[in-house]
């Protein structure tokens, strides 16, 4: 369904999140990777503001920003992991 030119975008404030529909995910400046004994790469933001965007399988994108110190752990098959708290905004 597509947004009208002027429509409002929903931001949320969410806490501990999943998602296996990830099919991409953009991370912008401000992002320290390492990866952990189970093959997760972990992405930590070293600001506040943090922003990743992220394509869902479902064809829906949704810009994720985060505090300092927030993670996104991704894995294979499309997982990722969202730390709490950080902000969605439908896009």
């Amino acid at each position: 369904m597509a947004k009208a030119k002027g429509q409002a975008k929903v931001v949320k404030r969410e806490n501990q999140v999943y998602s296996s529909r990830v099919v991409r995910s953009e991370f912008g400046n401000y992002w320290r990777t390492s990866l952990t004994r189970s093959g997760y790469v972990v992405y930590t933001a070293t600001r506040n503001d943090a922003k990743v965007t992220v394509l869902l399988s479902t064809g829906a994108s949704k810009l994720l920003v985060f505090p300092r110190g927030g993670k996104v752990l991704v894995g294979g098959g499309g997982v990722s992991h969202y730390s709490k708290p950080h902000v969605a905004i439908d896009l």
